[in-house]
């Protein structure tokens, strides 16, 4: 990292634009059946993506993220975010903001809105000269457009997460030329999958998952080597990713094998929770 704080800042920046930019892609980028099915709409405010997906299957995909940097976030700002999940009839939503970028009077802001503290994801970057690729004994490397709808089935396996719909929504996105898919395989079945999002200086890591059967090989180990050789071709200088924070006296795998590769903490983020308010 680079040490100061200025330095600091501009890589909080660009893991939370890369974020938000990688998940605006994955939505907004769906086929129009696949979009009208789910009910998505997207929409970039105040420097920031609103993601609302009405008929969710899996309660993960309306989101709103990326404030703060364009912009300072106000109430007024929430409430434009709000707004557009209340137009839309969306049951429920998470907003991630980067903790200082939080406001000082966002318990207000909160109330305001009805919106209530979720859980915690934990932001992690590094310079790609600092890092540490790992190993494994599958065979790892860059998913070819003709097996990106496997690709997809492992990922949302993993995730357990239907594939109707998002399926085809998933393999929209990574035909984005900024979506990078690798995968594992053990002799020609793919265990694991993952993504990397290339964003100007920037190679966010996301979309990591590997199939029981074969957890504990270092499928993923191995993947971020992929993906760290593939954003450094590509003249990336860093690395971010996020994944949930574990509870006190448990682990996180996608956590350690992160911090095995050299990546450091940059903050802790909530997710903070939106409901839609019962009629009346």
């Amino acid at each position: 990292m680079t040490g100061d704080h200025q330095g600091q800042d501009t890589v909080r920046a660009l893991a939370e634009l890369a974020e938000a930019e990688f998940m605006f892609r994955y939505e907004s980028g769906a086929p129009a059946d696949v979009r009208d099915a789910l009910g998505i709409r997207t929409a970039r405010i105040g420097g920031g993506v609103v993601l609302s997906m009405r008929h969710d299957p899996t309660g993960y995909w309306s989101k709103a993220l990326g404030f703060g940097f364009d912009e300072p976030v106000t109430g007024d700002l929430i409430a434009r975010v709000c707004d557009v999940y209340r137009a839309e009839g969306t049951p429920g939503a998470v907003i991630q903001i980067a903790p200082d970028r939080l406001p000082a009077d966002w318990d207000e802001i909160c109330a305001r809105e009805t919106i209530t503290p979720g859980s915690v994801w934990v932001k992690m970057a590094g310079e790609i000269a600092a890092l540490r690729p790992g190993r494994t004994d599958l065979r790892v490397g860059p998913v070819p457009d003709e097996l990106v709808d496997e690709w997809t089935s492992v990922v949302l396996r993993c995730f357990g997460m239907p594939e109707q719909h998002l399926a085809p929504m998933l393999a929209a996105g990574v035909r984005d030329p900024g979506f990078r898919p690798f995968a594992a395989w053990d002799g020609t079945q793919m265990v694991a999958a993952a993504n990397l999002f290339v964003h100007g200086e920037v190679a966010s890591l996301n979309t990591g998952a590997t199939l029981p059967t074969h957890r504990g090989r270092g499928a993923q180990s191995g993947l971020l080597a992929a993906r760290v050789a593939a954003a450094a071709a590509a003249g990336c200088r860093w690395v971010t990713a996020e994944t949930g924070r574990p509870d006190p006296g448990t682990s996180n795998p996608s956590l350690d094998n992160m911090r095995r590769l050299g990546l450091t903490l940059l903050y802790e983020r909530r997710n903070w929770v939106w409901r839609a308010q019962p009629a009346g």
